[in-house]
């Protein structure tokens, strides 16, 4: 008889062979092999059933179980025995057997929990991997179902030698499953995406197996993820119902979404861009950026599932994203751009510190490429920047207060801008600009809040936004109008203020005392700002636009700063700018009664905020007065009138109003007018210090503020003492001069000198300095010390003990005999 072959299929069949031999087919069971089979064998043999509908033996099922945890030595034998009898039924297309065999694998794995165990696991994976590569469906669902319930269970010794390469791969194949029947695609994708949950959740649980975060794994499990995601109903809906977590089990998309987020919610710090990675990739390959939904839709699962500490990452790898299809369609990087605004409020709120900064740097960096790349822009580039733009509001719009300011200041650094007098101009490009990066700042204005103006507008970031609002670009400083409304409105009277009007009772403005804080602010601040909102208005390229802008921001101003102390100095610029659209020659009549009409509404909105009584009865008067007869100087505002060029502008007294009347209100009212009397402060030549917070280096000039206006300050605040410049003399050929010179010459002789003399006090030597600033006359002195002697009276009562005599020498020198320096720096 053959070694190879069994007894029964001897030569001559039937007949008795008195030689027995052990036959080396595993699945023979006739007499003679049996009886020489191992016990284990015998037992493994039992379970089947001859028929397979009638299922696994139970009984016989139990005694092997029992034999196995008896004898655990002999786990790997009982699996490599199960294996070979499943692979010979495969081959033979007995899938009942087949099926009997990978349940007593799987009864076998759960009631087997000894060290040993991990040889057993060889033998099943075995007969998990044999499964998976047969071509039967069902073989391959079961195989899956087997493998998710080995991955349930941990291992008391790790596995140094399994390998997962293969079931990365093979369940990745099934999540693409492209099989004729639906019903059955379905089934073997949902197996593939279990599989792949599978595969995570037992090699993330040992940390001694392989990595499973490589690139060759990854690439294979989370496109895989994607792709099933793609055919979600879902992603689409703002609003849709969540299902319940069986029916999302027997869906794919939904159950991908599912082990996307688990997978997500377990990666580390250091794993983050091994998920993030072919996600981007995906998206491009298949072209899933235009339009977006989809994209939106993954990035939110990852935001909210990924640990939040962590989510900095995600935005950094999606701007990295950015930066490598910059050359990409407009198209494209918008939908980037949209994606990247729709997630970045999510990480906002975990970035700290310089991480801030760099997400803004790095978003203006982009909007200052888009705006060099194409000039005139597309209407595609435009959509881009202003996605771009959303995502920084968004990006701050979840950011404490006091970053927001920083965020602001950062992005007011970045904005190009030439000095008036430098001839360098501001190109388109420039221009542009500018006006991607003042949007960008109004946005982020948009989302903050204003508390305490002192904090809103530091000094390093008041002073550029003042310069920006004089520039020559109209639509310019109509965006940082805009700007100064959002951080200046805290009661939300912007939309009541919006335009000029008479009718100030009919609004019902919101109206708060001013703070302590913002009181000083605006003494500090209040002549900068009210100087550059007029020689704003002095700008003949002015639309109504930007005269309804400026008329928005005193009005708002006034509201949020209604107090006695501030109402002067608002009333001096108010008759400045009457006096402005009086005398001036460079702007055309329609602006000059927009003027008109923008100080009318002042005036009556004065009144009404800091209710003078006697000054609302005579704006009253003046309404009515040019309601008959000068009706074009009331609101609302145009840019052409009609009949304009037969329309005065020498106006009747009766429709002007009066400083002195003014003068007299605020009297009535308690008010010291001492400032109002001094006349009109703004005009283009009336302050020394127009530009000066600035100079030449860039660098703040506060010392040439106080060096240039500190003759006109001593002497306004000096009573009785006339205000004469330093150098004029009163003679027929100055007067003749003064009068025959131009206005720009006399404003180049000022600023020339201004700036010798801020030269000469940052250069000069302390002695210099000293000697320059001695005496030369003793006018003021001889003055005072002849008013002190007109006033000495003899005294009533008799000289006491211990008390010198009128008449003798003080020991020191008297206050009112202090030397006043010419010129006095402080």
């Amino acid at each position: 008889m053959s070694l190879v072959k069994c007894c029964f299929e001897a030569d001559a069949p039937g007949v008795f062979e008195p030689v027995i031999q052990k036959c080396i087919d595993p699945g023979c069971c006739c007499w003679c092999c049996s009886a020489l089979r191992p016990r284990y064998k015998r037992l493994v043999d039992n379970i089947f059933p001859v028929n397979p509908q009638d299922g696994l033996v139970k009984n016989n099922m139990e005694k092997l179980t029992f034999y196995s945890l008896s004898s655990p030595e002999k786990l790997d034998r009982i699996g490599e025995y199960l294996f070979q009898r499943a692979s010979r039924d495969i081959y033979r297309r007995r899938n009942g057997f087949v099926i009997i065999a990978m349940e007593a694998m799987d009864q076998l794995l759960v009631a087997c929990h000894a060290q040993t165990l991990n040889l057993f696991v060889e033998s099943f994976l075995k007969m998990v991997q044999k499964l998976l590569e047969s071509s039967e469906p069902q073989l391959q669902i079961l195989a899956t179902q087997s493998f998710v319930r080995f991955a349930n269970i941990e291992e008391d010794t790790p596995s140094y030698h399994t390998r997962y390469d293969f079931f990365v791969s093979k369940f990745s194949a099934m999540c693409h499953s492209n099989h004729n029947d639906l019903a059955i695609r379905k089934q073997i994708r949902l197996a593939g995406i279990q599989g792949l949950q599978g595969v995570v959740r037992k090699t993330l649980s040992d940390d001694l197996v392989e990595n499973i975060w490589e690139p060759v794994h990854m690439d294979k499990i989370v496109p895989s993820l994607l792709y099933n995601m793609q055919n979600s109903r879902y992603f689409e809906k703002e609003n849709a119902t969540p299902e319940s977590p069986a029916e999302e089990r027997s869906d794919p998309p939904q159950f991908a979404e599912s082990c996307m987020r688990e997978l997500v919610g377990r990666a580390s710090f250091g794993h983050i861009r091994c998920v993030i990675r072919p996600v981007l990739r995906h998206l491009d390959l298949h072209q899933l950026w235009v339009p977006n939904y989809f994209a939106i839709h993954t990035f939110r699962i990852i935001m909210f599932s990924i640990q939040s500490q962590y989510s900095y990452t995600v935005v950094e790898a999606l701007m990295t994203h950015l930066d490598e299809n910059s050359k990409s369609t407009p198209k494209i990087r918008t939908s980037i751009a949209d994606t990247l605004s729709k997630i970045i409020s999510i990480a906002a709120g975990e970035s700290v510190g310089p991480s801030v900064l760099e997400i803004i740097n790095s978003l203006l960096s982009h909007l200052r490429v888009s705006v060099t790349r194409n000039l005139p822009s597309s209407n595609d580039e435009q959509l881009y920047q202003e996605a771009l733009i959303n995502a920084l509001g968004e990006f701050a719009n979840h950011l404490p207060d006091y970053q927001k300011i920083e965020i602001m200041m950062f992005i007011m650094s970045k904005v190009p801008y030439s000095e008036p007098d430098s001839t360098a101009s501001v190109g388109k490009g420039d221009v542009l600009l500018q006006s991607i990066l003042l949007k960008s700042l109004l946005k982020v204005g948009t989302k903050y809040q204003t508390i305490h103006l002192n904090t809103t507008f530091p000094i390093s970031f008041l002073e550029p936004l003042l310069r920006m609002s004089l520039a020559p670009d109209p639509e310019m400083r109509l965006l940082v109008q805009k700007i100064l409304h959002t951080l200046i409105d805290r009661h939300r009277n912007i939309d009541k203020l919006a335009t000029p009007t008479v009718n100030i009772g009919n609004l019902e403005l919101v109206i708060e005392k001013s703070s302590r804080p913002d009181v000083i602010f605006v003494r500090k601040h209040g002549p900068e700002i009210y100087q550059a909102l007029y020689e704003s208005l002095e700008l003949p390229s002015n639309t109504v636009e930007n005269i309804e802008a400026v008329y928005t921001t005193l009005a708002l101003l006034a509201v949020e700063l209604a107090t006695e102390e501030t109402v002067l100095e608002l009333l001096r610029l108010v008759l400045s700018l009457q006096d402005l659209a009086l005398t001036s020659g460079q702007i055309s009549n329609s602006l000059k009664f927009n003027l008109h009409a923008v100080v009318m509404s002042l005036l009556v909105l004065i009144s009404y905020v800091c209710n003078i009584t006697s000054l609302m009865d005579y704006a009253s008067k003046l309404v009515e007065a040019r309601e008959k007869e000068a009706v074009h100087l009331l609101p609302e505002l145009k840019s052409r009138y009609d009949g304009e060029s037969q329309l005065s502008t020498r106006l009747p007294p009766s429709v002007i109003i009066d400083q002195a009347v003014v003068s007299e209100c605020l009297k009535g009212a308690g008010l010291d007018t001492g400032k109002l009397q001094q006349g009109p402060g703004y005009s283009s030549s009336s302050l020394q210090h127009r530009h000066s917070w600035v100079d030449s280096t860039g660098r703040s000039s506060m010392a040439d503020i106080n060096a240039g206006g500190a003759e006109l300050d001593s002497a306004g605040s000096s009573p009785g003492v006339q205000k004469k410049l330093p150098g004029e003399e009163l003679t027929f050929e100055s007067m003749k001069r003064i009068l025959t010179e131009s206005g720009e010459t006399r404003r180049e002789a000022e600023e020339e000198r201004r700036l010798q003399l801020s030269q000469l006090f940052r250069t000069a030597p302390f002695q210099d300095l000293v000697v320059k600033t001695q005496p030369k006359h003793d006018m003021l002195q001889n003055k005072l010390s002849e008013i002190f002697n007109t006033l000495t009276v003899e005294p009533r009562n008799p000289i006491q003990p211990g008390i010198p005599p009128a008449d003798a020498k003080p020991s020191q020198t008297p206050a009112y005999e202090v030397h006043f320096p010419e010129l006095f720096v402080y």
